[in-house]
């Protein structure tokens, strides 16, 4: 099932989606793409890993406008998906007849058997 269908569009399959969680050793993602995920979790989850050798990381891969647009994104995806367990929508919920929407909560993937 693909989570986004425009990122569908683009390429993402679930099996790269899949190897999310292990990008930086993954041979699925670019050294671009490992770079913006690093970012990501950077403003995600752990400010203290942008440093100054990401900085330069980031600098090689993309301009100050993608940067800044890149951030931008993350940040109100972010805060969408915490806006959206507030009001406790779950997977299914919206968007239901489609592959687009949230992604299964791991309670969701176990009960699968996903």
């Amino acid at each position: 099932m693909q989570r986004s269908v425009q990122a569908g569009r683009q390429g993402l399959t679930e099996e790269k989606y899949d190897e999310l969680l292990n990008f930086a050793e993954s041979e699925k993602f670019t050294e671009r793409e490992k770079v913006a995920l690093t970012y990501t979790s950077a403003i995600a989850w752990n400010s203290d890993i942008a440093d100054d050798a990401l900085w330069e990381k980031l600098n090689r891969h993309f301009t100050i406008q993608e940067l800044v647009e890149l951030g931008f994104f993350i940040g109100l995806t972010l805060g969408q998906q915490r806006w959206i367990k507030t009001l406790g929508i779950d997977h299914g919920a919206v968007l239901a007849d489609t592959t687009a929407g949230l992604a299964r909560s791991h309670g969701e993937d176990r009960q699968s058997g996903a």
